[in-house]
């Protein structure tokens, strides 16, 4: 693997896991709903590219992005499908949603009408999804806008913006307590209705994420858009973990680089917090908190290595940690280092560093996909 990853740190991404997840979630919700792949944040630090010709080969057509440099990355590496571009675009970019045919979502009719005043230039019509703001309180019309049904229905009339669906999005959907998310059910509920009295029909409709996907069927619509889940992450503790089977994608490993014999009464790494209380020995390997590794991990920070489960000594630096290897047999320079993943017997999992560091998986797993080659298998 060093080989191949030309440096002694690397992720390992199992593409067959991804494809189990897939399945996992079309067995959940039924062969009527469309399954928008997310592969925003270069797929979620898996590779956005890789994770998005993996899903196209098993079926998927659809795919979402956060920004248009994402969006435009995907194009140019030849992906001809449906891109959504869930982060609204200013109107000074329209003429790139045009030049890329890509899917905007909008949340005015000012910004639907800049993009379909430049798609007229061009001879072209730009379908795109309005956002409805249901409870999550970032973009959309707030669904109890007294103009919220007038703005979607003028949106619905532009000649060159072809209005596909309504999207909205939930703020607490992966909790236990499912309070605010009915809630949030039925807002949108009473928004279709408030449309459709006024003879504003939008067929295609896209709510659940992952945790929704997982505990909430009755937003399933139209289409859903997984992911998390997708890598094969639960969305948080909270979780009904029982929903739905997922296995990890993304496996974090480097190599031993230098092994040192450190004696009784010497301190290891920045700010001397962890200091040898006999012989030990003391590996390094080329990974650090750049790399998504993260610092505030330091104090209950693992590895698996040759079978154990040893702890990091001391602070996570940039570009390097150490790992006390004294109760390894045999440990030598080469020798593999999992920081999260498997090797069969012991498992660091994504909730450990996600638990100990007060963070959500998410930001874990797109932290390593930074600077860390990735190594793709099935």
């Amino acid at each position: 693997m060093i080989k191949e990853a030309k440096r002694p740190a690397w992720l390992e991404i199992d593409l067959s896991n991804l494809i189990y997840n897939l399945n996992s979630i079309r067995e959940k919700v039924g062969p009527a709903p469309d399954i928008i792949g997310v592969v925003k944040a270069d797929g979620y630090g898996h590779g956005a590219y890789e994770i998005t010709s993996a899903l196209q080969k098993n079926g998927v057509k659809t795919f979402g992005v956060a920004t248009l440099a994402e969006a435009i990355e995907l194009r140019e590496k030849g992906v001809k499908d449906e891109i959504i571009t869930f982060g609204l675009t200013p109107d000074v970019f329209a003429d790139v949603i045009i030049e890329y045919d890509l899917s905007p979502v909008t949340c005015s009719y000012q910004n639907a009408l800049a993009i379909s005043e430049e798609a007229k230039k061009y001879g072209k019509t730009i379908q795109g999804y309005v956002k409805i703001d249901t409870g999550m309180g970032r973009i959309g019309i707030p669904h109890d806008s007294p103009d919220a049904v007038a703005e979607t229905g003028k949106i619905t009339t532009l000649s060159n913006f072809r209005t596909k669906g309504l999207f909205s999005h939930f703020a607490t959907s992966d909790d236990a307590d499912m309070t605010y998310t009915k809630e949030q059910e039925k807002r949108f509920s009473a928004f279709l209705e408030k449309l459709a009295a006024k003879g504003i029909n939008i067929n295609y409709r896209s709510f659940a994420n992952s945790g929704a996907i997982m505990q909430h069927p009755n937003s399933y619509y139209e289409a859903v858009r997984p992911g998390i889940i997708l890598y094969g992450y639960y969305p948080c503790a909270d979780s009904d973990r029982t929903q739905i089977s997922i296995k990890p994608v993304m496996s974090v490993k480097a190599a031993i680089v230098l092994i040192k014999k450190v004696a009784p009464g010497n301190s290891i790494s920045y700010g001397r917090r962890f200091i040898t209380e006999r012989e030990s020995l003391i590996a390094s390997i080329t990974l650090g908190y750049a790399d998504g590794f993260p610092r505030p991990y330091s104090p209950n920070a693992k590895a698996i290595v040759g079978g154990k489960i040893v702890k990091i000594a001391g602070n996570i630096c940039m570009d390097q940690c150490m790992l006390d290897v004294t109760d390894v047999p045999n440990v030598k320079v080469g020798d593999e280092v999992i920081l999260m993943g498997s090797d069969g017997k012991n498992t660091i999992s994504v909730d450990d560093l996600s638990g100990a560091t007060g963070t959500i998986c998410n930001e874990i797993v797109c932290a390593f996909g930074q600077r860390l080659p990735r190594i793709y298998y099935e």
